[in-house]
């Protein structure tokens, strides 16, 4: 399961723009910072039971809007805060009446402007990584699942950002590269000690960032500006393929803000069959929810539901879209989507009317009938380049640097 998670915030009005959470890759379990009155503290949602519920973890005292709460496989949570100046890691987990808390270890705060992050969950949900970034060079730091301690795992030369894994083992990372004024998407290899190799170098002069990735299909969402100078566009590739990279017109929302956040997995040898969940804003603060495949060439705009921790859900692998929500009646609940025209698949096999009307329902927005129709996808040429394959695991084929000198359309 794909997902993506956003960084605590301040929690808002609308249920699009509320902070989100985090869940594990396996989609068991996710952490969130919960507010109760003025105060944050750690929260841990078990979601694989029959129904959704949540366990609070507080500690000693409130925690600070900055601090990052992450789960692991086994239920335990990682939180990530800064103490005197320095990155402190530590593990939480529910103790009868109270919560357990077991030191990791700490990292001196990066110099001048760097900062640290978690990077999204690991695939295993064993492991925890994160990223210190400055302006010219990054570490990725092992803060969990090592042998004692945070542990430097890779160095990487020139400004970073971003953060998606392209395998199951939680090898292989992607991170976008500032270097020379332009940005590109190289791939990390955690096991040959940090390797840096290109990735997404669509054109020179274009800035190109990986947005999300699934590992079993290999099918990549990015932002690029190589079709349209100047302007940000979402497009879609898959890893170790022949085919161009491309922009559909549906994807491009005038004033609105789109972003993937979860792609569905399993679809092994149809990359473009995978069912994409996008989470579109507006600079007003409204938002909905689209659903879109490769395949078609329109988006499904749907509204999110009430409470929405905005950003944040999961695909299954028979289609169904989990979104985490938390409202007065319901503090801990999953509301489910499918794409329209598809039968729903309800865990527990009973109706959700609110979903289902949700889910045939177009967004209020005075540039739907631009994105639903037949409208011809833009296309970007590229070659392929490939890595030295390893006998133990299979490596990503890197996207390799391709002239924008002709773009064809269907």
């Amino acid at each position: 399961m794909t997902v993506c998670a956003i960084e605590p915030a301040a929690a808002h009005e609308n249920g699009a723009g509320r902070a989100g959470c985090t869940i594990t890759a396996d989609g068991c379990y996710a952490a969130r910072l919960a507010l109760a009155g003025d105060s944050l503290f750690p929260e841990r949602w078990t979601l694989d039971g029959p129904e959704p519920y949540a366990v609070p973890l507080p500690g000693n005292q409130p925690e600070e809007p900055g601090t990052e709460v992450q789960p692991l496989a086994d239920g335990r949570v990682l939180i990530h805060r800064l103490v005197d100046g320095r990155h402190a890691f530590s593990l939480l987990y529910p103790t009868g009446p109270g919560t357990g808390e077991l030191p990791l270890g700490t990292v001196d705060r990066p110099g001048g402007t760097a900062r640290l992050r978690l990077l999204p969950p690991a695939p295993d949900g064993r492991r925890a990584y994160a990223l210190a970034a400055g302006p010219n060079s990054a570490t990725v730091w092992r803060v969990a699942g090592g042998g004692s301690g945070p542990e430097r795992v890779a160095e990487i030369p020139g400004g970073c950002s971003g953060g998606v894994w392209l395998d199951r083992e939680g090898r292989m990372l992607a991170l976008d590269r500032e270097a020379g004024g332009r940005t590109k998407s190289v791939v990390v290899d955690l096991g040959r000690g940090g390797e840096v190799s290109p990735l997404l170098q669509i054109a020179p002069g274009s800035d190109d960032r990986v947005l999300l990735a699934d590992p079993d299909s290999g099918l990549l969402l990015i932002r690029s500006d190589a079709p349209s100078p100047g302007e940000a566009r979402l497009g879609w590739g898959v890893l170790g393929s022949t085919l161009p990279v491309r922009f559909p017109e549906c994807l491009r929302l005038p004033d609105r803000t789109v972003t993937p956040f979860a792609v569905q997995p399993g679809q092994m040898l149809t990359p473009e069959g995978c069912a994409v969940a996008l989470r579109v804003e507006g600079a007003d603060g409204s938002g909905w929810i689209g659903l879109w495949r490769p395949a078609e060439r329109r988006v499904h705009h749907v509204p999110a539901p009430a409470g929405w921790l905005g950003g944040t859900g999961l695909w299954t692998a028979d289609g169904v879209l989990r979104l985490p929500y938390s409202t007065g009646a319901v503090p801990c609940g999953v509301a489910t989507l499918t794409m329209p025209g598809e039968e729903r698949r309800p865990e527990d096999g009973s109706p959700d009317d609110a979903t289902a009307d949700a889910a045939g329902t177009e967004a209020p927005s005075p540039h739907d009938e631009r994105y639903s129709g037949q409208l011809p996808t833009g296309k970007t040429e590229m070659t392929v380049h490939h890595l030295d394959s390893l006998a133990d695991v299979p490596r990503p084929v890197p996207l390799q640097q391709a002239p924008l000198g002709r773009l064809v359309t269907n």
